[in-house]
């Protein structure tokens, strides 16, 4: 137990070194998160502990504290191994215990590794180590010739098959020497170019990695989407990719570590066997692990682009108290139309054919409109969708209809279409129709939405698919679950989907907690959430404060405010005079906040001041939602085409995707337009991110339009 609490007690202290923490505020942290308290609890109540570490922190406390955890679970069994090999030196323990990265003891540990036969191990088996040792000692006794006989016998047939196999096991010693792989690799890294050439053009009928045929670059130079690109055109035959870097400075390196002695009789064959070292095991080797460490990077540069993206697009503010007519646009098929009403509760379906009866289609649609009292029009942005918005426009022009339509991303619509969820909420509906209802609830609450659909499915990323699958869907499932517990669920109407991510839930409880609601009715408070069978004491302080009763008697149970400060909120509203409903609190606490030192009345409360000012801006503001600060979706009523475009124009748009080199802006016309990172500001912009996010809305000015090419090119106005 006390080498466990040692153990720990270390990892601590190197996470927050590797972090620049305060061990003071990482090490309760650390101690919630084993206690089995989630990171969203831990950064929203209990800011005291950890001396207000947010979510981000946190999640890189966790993350830097199991590679630590797994890096002392490696040492150990590393140690162990090397122990019942016998070849534990008091110096090797030393360095393994010392060493302070995974790769530093995967390196210590190479040379004693049980491996797969190899040239070397058959060598050995030989019994020619002790003539590879005098090759590495490179011993000035004797003649080249009389050393290698004394190993002649059943085994070894000759001088030259003798000290051919002493060489394979000096390469091999060379190439698992810890320091010269770990200069080998700052060689590579410092000093190597990456070269591309074509490998087959056939393989590429669009071009599409054109700029890459005759590609030369630093290895630090690659940006991670180069990298992304070139390894998917190497993975589809098209690209050819080397490494390369100076031979001499290479087998420099080498020679540092293992230098030859011209006055020994084998100093030619330690040549040798350097050179075939770094040629045939060192190089390829650490090859390998710098293209891996490249795509490493990569993959995690795409994974936060596309979790930026992807939190940016659940938090946009919902449209509430409209009917919307939603369209899923197709040819074929035709569209599919869903109408669904303020609640989000499924009104009529249908399913038009622009293309092939046109009067039939207005008629239709004109119908729907009027017997629903439809409000707003939403139309996916997939196939067809511009000629359906075109569809829409005349519509509302021509019948001057008071209704306005917007375009949203589809993305994910297909997959919900036909999932398990989907197959729940809507039993008795063809699975093409289902795709409409997504569509038009989407733009009633994008979260409740859009966490019916697999994170990576909703595309707002780069090389989605290229990446570590494993990484992508561990870190969108926390932006998922950062973005409900920000936002809050209503206990009487949250899916399941949405009830999973909520803090201490999970997927079975939320389905549980469903049906407990469907067999006994709406919660009443808070506190009836215990009445959940699998709700226990933790569960319920994990959870509590995320969910929301907005029926409740005590309007406390509509508030972030956990149950646990009730007494605190209600002496505060006390010391005002004032109930959570007087129009004039939001007044009365700005004026406490002014002329109260906080810090002082957070101690006669008995709680912290972070608490309390947490408190304090939830009671000024009962029942709000955070995402209503942000700027709702633009609703048109007539289209644009790219004809009607002109240089110096100034447009309304919303951003749908932020990448590396910019971001694509929708702005009414069929194309999205781009925003290349150069055009978003007079200084310097490194980040897209930092300029905008999924969903703004931003007025742009058209530069460039490209007819032929269909392509247009925007910059930012600020």
């Amino acid at each position: 137990m006390d080498q466990d609490k040692s153990v720990t007690d270390f990892c601590i202290r190197a996470v927050a070194a590797d972090l620049g923490l305060n061990m003071h505020n990482v090490s309760p942290a650390v101690q919630l998160m084993d206690d089995g308290n989630t990171i969203p609890f831990i950064a929203r109540y209990r800011k005291e502990m950890t001396g207000g570490l947010d979510e981000e922190q946190l999640r890189q406390i966790a993350a830097r504290l199991g590679y630590r955890r797994n890096m002392e679970d490696r040492r150990e069994t590393i140690l162990h191994s090397l122990a019942e090999q016998g070849v534990l030196t008091p110096e090797l323990q030393a360095e393994v215990q010392h060493a302070d990265t995974l790769q530093r003891l995967e390196d210590l540990y190479r040379p004693y590794k049980p491996k797969r036969r190899t040239r070397a191990t058959i060598a050995r088996e030989k019994g020619l180590q002790p003539l590879a040792d005098l090759i590495l000692s490179q011993t000035l006794d004797g003649n080249r010739s009389t050393l290698a006989e004394a190993f002649l016998g059943e085994a070894v047939a000759s001088i030259d098959e003798a000290l051919a196999g002493a060489r394979d096991i000096v390469a091999e010693t060379i190439a698992d020497a810890p320091e010269v792989r770990a200069e080998m690799r700052r060689l590579v890294e410092r000093r190597s170019v990456v070269d591309i050439k074509e490998a087959d053009i056939s393989q590429d009928p669009k071009g599409v990695y054109q700029m890459y045929y005759n590609f030369s670059t630093d290895f630090r130079g690659l940006k991670p989407h180069q990298i992304l690109a070139i390894n998917r055109g190497e993975h589809e035959g098209v690209l050819k990719i080397n490494l390369e870097v100076s031979e001499a400075e290479a087998l420099g390196v080498v020679a540092q570590h293992y230098p030859v002695d011209m006055g020994s009789p084998l100093a030619d064959d330690l040549l040798e066997a350097r050179k075939d070292s770094y040629k045939r095991l060192l190089f390829p080797t650490v090859e390998r692990e710098m293209r891996r460490q490249l795509t490493d990077i990569a993959d995690e540069h795409a994974i936060q682009v596309f979790s930026t993206n992807l939190k940016s697009l659940l938090l946009q503010p919902p449209l509430r108290g409209q009917t919307v007519l939603g369209i899923d646009p197709g040819y074929r098929t035709g569209c599919k139309v869903a109408i669904v009403d303020a609640t989000g509760k499924l009104l009529t379906t249908d399913t038009i054919y622009p293309d092939r009866n046109l009067e039939q289609t207005r008629a239709t649609l004109l119908r729907l409109i009027k017997k629903h009292k439809v409000t707003v029009i939403d139309i996916g942005n997939g196939t067809a969708s511009r000629e359906t918005e075109a569809l829409i426009a005349d519509l509302i022009r021509e019948e001057q209809l008071n209704i306005k339509y917007t375009i949203v991303s589809e993305a994910g619509a297909s997959v919900y279409s036909a999932s398990r969820q989907a197959r729940q909420e809507l039993p008795d509906l063809d699975v093409s129709l289902r795709g409409a209802v997504s569509i038009a609830r989407r733009l009633q609450d994008p979260l409740a939405e859009l966490v019916k659909i697999e994170p990576k499915a909703i595309g707002v990323g780069l090389y989605q698919h290229d990446v570590d699958q494993k990484a992508l869907s561990d870190t969108l499932d926390t932006v998922v679950e950062s973005a409900v517990n920000t936002v809050g669920a209503d206990l009487n109407t949250a899916s399941p989907a949405l009830l999973k991510y909520i803090s201490g839930v999970g997927p079975k409880l939320a389905e549980t907690i469903v049906a407990y609601r469907d067999a006994y009715g709406p919660f009443s408070s808070r506190q009836t959430l215990r009445d959940v069978p699998g709700v226990g004491p933790k569960t319920y302080e994990q959870a509590a404060g995320f969910v929301r009763v907005p029926e409740s008697q005590d309007p406390l149970d509509n508030t972030p405010i956990h149950p646990e400060s009730y007494s605190i909120a209600r002496a505060v509203l006390d010391l005002l005079g004032k109930s959570l409903h007087d129009p004039s609190l939001s007044r009365e606490i700005r004026q406490l906040r002014r002329t109260m030192n906080l810090d002082e009345l957070a101690r006669e409360l008995g709680t912290g001041q972070p608490t309390l000012e947490d408190i304090l801006d939830a009671l000024a503001r009962p029942g709000r939602d955070p995402r209503d600060a942000l700027e709702g979706p633009i609703l048109r009523s007539d289209v644009l085409s790219l004809e009607d475009l002109r240089p110096a124009m100034r447009l309304k748009g919303t951003v749908r995707n932020v990448v590396d080199f910019g971001a694509f802006v929708d702005i009414g016309v069929k194309r999205d337009g781009l925003i290349h990172i150069s055009k978003m500001g007079s200084g310097y912009v490194s980040n897209p991110h930092d300029k905008v996010s999924v969903g703004d809305v931003i007025e742009v000015e058209v530069l460039d339009v490209d007819l032929n090419r269909g392509r247009i090119s925007l910059e930012l106005v600020e």
